[in-house]
């Protein structure tokens, strides 16, 4: 089955960085959608990043765009988010996410609903 296990988070100062880990297994992810997003409490899941697995083609939420970079290494299959310039708004539970869904757009890549596997979270906290 698939899983997907996040890693990284951590407590850091305003401006400080971070790089999140996102480890998957269970199946091969040739063609599928990987992304991550962010939820605080009482909030709904916000799109941070996304990218195809083959072929890269990134999107970023406008919040994190020129400060955050997600990346991938398929012979680790593990997928990463840089963070740079963090701000205390940045501060959220962030999850790694796996879907097969067809159209890849800005609309379709920040949509939750469109994504089938979840990681279990992890907290990023940014001090001021």
């Amino acid at each position: 089955q698939v899983q997907l296990v996040e890693s990284g988070g951590a407590s850091v100062q305003d401006g400080g960085s971070l790089r999140l880990a996102c480890v998957l297994s269970g199946h091969t992810f040739d063609g599928w959608k990987m992304g991550w997003f962010r939820q605080v409490p009482g909030k709904d899941r916000d799109f941070v990043a996304a990218l195809l697995w083959n072929h890269y083609m990134p999107y970023y939420g406008h919040s994190v765009e020129g400060r955050f970079t997600i990346s991938r290494d398929a012979a680790k299959n593990t997928m990463y988010l840089d963070m740079n310039s963090l701000k205390p708004e940045d501060a959220a539970v962030y999850y790694c996410a796996a879907g097969t869904f067809k159209f890849w757009n800005e609309g379709t890549v920040a949509d939750p609903d469109n994504y089938n596997y979840w990681g279990q979270g992890t907290q990023v906290t940014v001090s001021s």
